[in-house]
């Protein structure tokens, strides 16, 4: 690939910019909710959005989709969902000759943005249907190995694990998210304005800003972004901080913390600081953007030990003490 121009990483950032100011035409608030979910689109990961019912999370998925004109499919998570009801399957039809012959009906999967609505109200069975799709891009039916399209996400929305008809998503699953995202709950102004837009007679059409070629281009971009030795360093000594056992791990992690983050942490670190740097209009990535990104990267990351569950510690309030300590450190 060519080297990167300052003229095509401006281009980049106004479309960008637009993108952002048509989704905000119609979601109130949530700028930096906005702005996250498209740093894990751009950085071709898939995310996690968590909040409570009614915050406008799958609307939110909904209008990007619209906004990015990329094909949408969602998929409401239920406790009898099976796995076969989100990749697909075979079925016999009638064919020309008289006989009849399998046919292999696509599920939602086969679509450019998935929206896994309340993925945490199915089964681990069929939660665990996601992993091939998540990790290799792909589905297997019937031995057969099918391949989703390009680009390919699972925006996924879930409520709160402590409100009845729950189930924990599985650690390797969790892993697979190169995000989390906290959907908090609008202010006074927030509320009365979204009342305002939802409640008349009309409702604002967004207009289409990019495609997905736009997206696909902007990905591969992205991964050409310089990161100088140090930046580097600094995100691998904050990956290893979330573990007990580290040397620079702070007094709170140790006490409450089980495990923490894997390589694919550190290299969702990387690959969204990226984004996030390509966002600025700027070509290489500083320990700023990582600090940045740290939050929404590795809280979902960092697996409690019981004392931590029982003393309901904060996981950002974890993460922002472990980078202050290791940036004293650097």
């Amino acid at each position: 690939m060519e080297a990167l121009n300052e003229q095509e990483l401006i281009e980049i950032k106004e479309r960008i910019e637009l993108v952002k100011t048509e989704i905000s035409r119609f979601i109130v608030g949530q700028n930096d909710v906005i702005e996250q979910l498209l740093w894990g689109i751009f950085a071709g990961g898939h995310v996690l959005l968590e909040g409570l019912p009614g915050l406008g999370k799958t609307m939110l998925v909904r209008k990007i989709s619209e906004v990015m004109d990329l094909q949408f499919s969602r998929v409401q998570f239920t406790p009898d969902l099976m796995p076969t009801d989100i990749t697909g399957t075979n079925m016999i039809q009638p064919n020309e000759q008289g006989g009849q012959s399998f046919v292999f009906h696509q599920g939602p999967l086969f679509s450019n943005i998935v929206l896994a609505d309340e993925i945490n109200r199915a089964t681990p069975k069929t939660q665990s249907a996601l992993l091939e799709a998540m990790g290799e891009r792909q589905v297997t039916v019937m031995g057969e190995r099918r391949t989703l399209p390009k680009p390919f996400f699972v925006l996924a929305t879930q409520n709160p694990i402590e409100l009845e008809g729950t189930y924990p998503l599985p650690e390797a699953q969790m892993d697979r998210f190169i995000m989390k995202i906290d959907v908090s709950y609008p202010t006074r102004e927030e509320l009365k304005e979204i009342a305002i837009r939802t409640t008349g007679s009309h409702i604002q059409d967004l207009k289409n800003i990019v495609d997905a070629s736009f997206v696909v281009h902007v990905q591969q971009i992205a991964k050409h972004l310089l990161v100088a030795d140090k930046v580097l360093d600094f995100a691998v000594n904050v990956t290893m901080a979330t573990h007990p056992t580290d040397e620079n791990a702070t007094d709170d992690v140790k006490n409450y913390v089980h495990y923490g983050s894997g390589p694919r942490g550190l290299q969702s670190l990387i690959s969204i600081a990226k984004v996030r740097a390509l966002f600025d209009g700027r070509y290489n990535v500083s320990i700023g953007d990582i600090k940045k990104v740290s939050y929404s990267v590795l809280r979902h990351r960092l697996f409690l030990n019981f004392e931590g569950e029982a003393a309901e510690i904060s996981k950002d309030q974890l993460i922002k003490k472990l980078l202050v300590s290791v940036e004293e450190r650097s």
